[in-house]
């Protein structure tokens, strides 16, 4: 069954197209996705339609920040449920700590998560979904409107430590510096932003706990299903690979069980923690080659390969075409469009 969202994340899709020359009813069309996609927010869409449409819609247009132009006017309200708890968050910290437990109500492919180290704080957010070899739209959509709602509890001139993208950067960043309010970094190991533990902490003096509580108990709580471990487990594989820390033992010490039963409840969801691993390690292959100016040493390296030469051995099998002739094909592709 394929990853759903729903229909809000196309908010500002008709202007935005509108702004760049296309017509927004075709493109929709031509994606797959039907009318309703525009008019009701709350109508479930598949996610790889939806990434077909940014993807598209940027290369037709020759917009290559068509999705973080989506982000510009996005309000909280767009999240839905999610939005109104989000509100009512006594501090930054639980409110980010909402958007990854309901994340899934909104958009089923968002991977959003958070590590701390010595007061420095990295908020990952990706997107996954099979067969998607560019999220580069929907990425910077969804790090546009993580930026809006920090700005919303923090001020509108508070600025990330570092806002970082995995894939490479545009050739005009006016629209960046704009949006993000700073100069983003690009062909970095991750997708997300980085700020501090104190920012975190910032209090929010107008959040009502009893208003809260009132929204989980209209909503119910089957409102919210409960996500597989399989997704939980590559969202954190997603984060650790390209820190050379991704082992069994260290994912299930991150998720407070043990080995064996890590082991035990993917093995209930007939997956295996190897399986993970080699799923996520085909996202970040095809993102890193594709959309980043890293070396192919260097992906290599940061998806756990001694050595180059057995990414690209690996990588031939896995997609069925060697690493540099894709990239080569690709950036021929990407020229041909502007």
């Amino acid at each position: 069954m394929s990853l759903q969202v729903r229909a809000a994340c196309l908010t500002n899709y008709v202007d935005i197209a509108k702004l760049c020359g296309l017509d927004p009813w075709r493109r929709l069309a031509l994606a797959g996705l039907p009318q309703a996609s525009l008019e009701n927010p709350e109508l479930r869409i598949p996610v790889e339609a939806v990434n077909r449409l940014l993807e598209d819609s940027a290369r037709a247009a020759g917009q290559e920040c068509f999705g973080l132009l989506m982000a510009k006017e996005r309000r909280i309200s767009n999240l839905g449920a999610v939005g109104l708890l989000y509100r009512e968050a006594p501090t930054v910290r639980a409110a980010m700590q909402i958007v990854e437990r309901y994340r899934h109500t909104h958009n089923e492919s968002l991977l959003h998560r958070i590590d701390e180290s010595a007061g420095i704080a990295t908020i990952y957010e990706d997107l996954m979904g099979a067969g998607q070899t560019s999220f580069r739209q929907g990425t910077e959509l969804v790090i546009g409107v993580v930026m809006r709602m920090l700005r919303l509890f923090l001020g509108p001139d508070w600025k990330a430590r570092r806002i970082c993208f995995i894939h490479a950067a545009p050739a005009d960043l006016s629209i960046h510096r704009r949006v993000l309010g700073q100069t983003p970094e690009f062909n970095c190991e991750f997708n997300g932003i980085v700020c501090t533990s104190q920012d975190l902490d910032t209090t929010v003096p107008t959040a009502d706990p009893v208003m809260a509580d009132y929204i989980r108990l209209r909503l119910g709580v089957d409102h919210f299903k409960q996500r597989a471990l399989s997704d939980e487990v590559k969202q954190i594989t997603l984060t650790l690979m390209p820190q050379g820390r991704c082992t069994a033992d260290h994912v299930a010490a991150l998720m407070g069980i043990s080995r064996s039963t890590l082991s035990r409840q993917l093995a209930d969801e007939g997956q295996t923690f190897s399986a993970v691993v080699q799923s996520a390690r085909t996202e970040l292959a095809q993102r890193y080659v594709l959309e980043s100016r890293r070396t192919l040493a260097d992906i290599a390296q940061l998806l756990g390969f001694s050595y180059p030469s057995a990414f690209s051995r690996w990588y031939k099998v896995t997609f069925g075409a060697c690493a540099a002739e894709q990239r080569l094909q690709r950036s021929a592709s990407s020229k041909s469009m502007k």
